[in-house]
């Protein structure tokens, strides 16, 4: 019987497909190719060389798991949102793929897959809290029982994860600036550099990091030279501002809505410290923390993997020949 899956997910600059089996959840092929060399060079992702370099990687991927070819039931593929030429490069390959093997073809919203991370080997839970924190993205969300999605809560202007990028490229420390400046901050001794928590009195329910990401540029500038102490309280300063602001934010929401869980999802849910604040913040509201396991946090095809599962049930098939690529989020309201 085939009861196997195929998914592509390149709406970045990680090149991935997985294989999993919609009976059992379990993934039979999982490879990710990612383009973190190339790009930091220029301090941050160049569309054009995503999607040069995914043309080179996808191919390679998919001939290791043509053994599965035989056995598939489906081919799913991220089609938004994300960068326009590379989300262009996965769903060419599955809509080449489909076409050739004579299979359904299942478009997957990118930030849903982030949500079925939570969820790899079981079955989706619902009624509860999502906090999504990204390079792209920041929001918190409320999935309901009947499956919809209410966004509660987004940034004003950068992500959480783009922030990191940014002011590690203000440091000239590379790409991409997540970890960097997570491993940066442990070395900080003197901890005496204090950033102002974005919107702390503001009752608006909602994330802007441009203010706290200016506030380091214009602190960078009162030094002739940034050695490598400096650059650590630098780190920790930012870094402890821009946690506690999620931190602030999410407590103000709890007040609203009495979730029994939270899943943390996306690039950025692996800084350590922000896991470790949110797990205080969880136990305090009587609330369960679910956390996506770290390799699984950045983008990848095992969560688009799984995420097809559920809608090949759903039978949320495309045609073909449909334009399905979506670079901005527009199918976002049910999962």
């Amino acid at each position: 019987m085939k009861s196997l899956i195929l998914a592509i997910e390149s709406s970045c600059d990680d090149s991935s497909i997985a294989v999993i089996d919609k009976n059992t959840l379990e993934c039979k092929f999982h490879k990710k190719i990612s383009q973190e060399l190339e790009h930091s060079v220029y301090g941050g992702v160049v569309p054009e060389l995503a999607a040069r370099l995914h043309s080179q990687a996808l191919p390679s991927i998919l001939w290791q798991c043509k053994e599965y070819f035989n056995r598939l039931c489906a081919v799913a593929v991220t089609n938004e949102p994300g960068l326009s030429v590379s989300l262009l490069s996965g769903i060419s390959m599955a809509k080449t793929l489909a076409s050739a093997l004579n299979l359904p073809l299942i478009p997957i919203n990118h930030l849903k897959g982030h949500i079925y991370s939570l969820f790899l080997e079981s079955k989706l839970e619902k009624d509860g809290g999502i906090l999504l924190v990204s390079g792209g993205h920041t929001m918190v969300l409320y999935l309901a029982n009947d499956g919809s999605l209410e966004l509660i809560a987004r940034t004003n202007d950068d992500s959480f994860g783009e922030s990191f990028d940014k002011v590690a490229k203000m440091m000239n420390l590379g790409y991409p600036g997540g970890l960097i400046i997570e491993n940066l901050a442990k070395k900080a001794q003197l901890k005496n550099i204090h950033f102002s928590i974005p919107l702390k009195h503001s009752k608006e329910l909602a994330f802007s990091f441009s203010g706290l990401k200016n506030a380091v540029r214009m602190e960078i500038l009162k030094y002739e030279n940034l050695d490598e102490k400096l650059k650590a309280e630098l780190a920790y300063g930012f870094q402890k501002s821009a946690c506690e602001h999620i931190l602030d934010k999410l407590e103000k929401i709890f007040h609203l809505y009495k979730f029994k869980n939270l899943g943390v999802v996306g690039g950025a849910s692996a800084n350590l410290t922000l896991r470790s604040l949110l797990s205080k913040l969880c136990q305090k509201y009587n609330c369960e923390l679910k956390l996506a396991p770290l390799e699984y946090c950045s983008d990848n095809a095992l969560m688009i993997a799984r995420a097809a599962v559920d809608a090949y049930e759903k039978k949320e098939f495309a045609f073909i020949e449909e334009d399905i690529l979506s670079p901005k989020n527009k199918n976002f309201s049910r999962i």
